[in-house]
């Protein structure tokens, strides 16, 4: 499978379906999301329609816990 593109309004749905919820702001266009039950945190840029660059999506992925394909599967509504 292709390494996807996500803009930040993508990510925001993964996390939310993930559990994730916004903690707080960080510096610059940054937020930071947190999950309750296991403590999980991760930072994800606000760019709006900009898209995420490979290498901070993939922290980001790696931040939830899931892969690439189960990302694709959550992004575009099957659960």
């Amino acid at each position: 499978m292709r390494f996807p593109q996500a803009v930040y309004k993508d990510v925001i749905r993964v996390a939310r379906k993930l559990d994730f919820t916004f903690f707080r702001s960080a510096k610059g266009d940054h937020e930071i999301w947190h999950r309750a039950r296991d403590s999980r945190y991760t930072t994800i840029p606000n760019w709006g329609k900009r898209t995420l660059r490979r290498k901070t999506l993939k922290a980001i992925l790696e931040d939830f816990g899931i892969t690439v394909e189960e990302f694709s599967h959550l992004r575009h509504g099957k659960q």
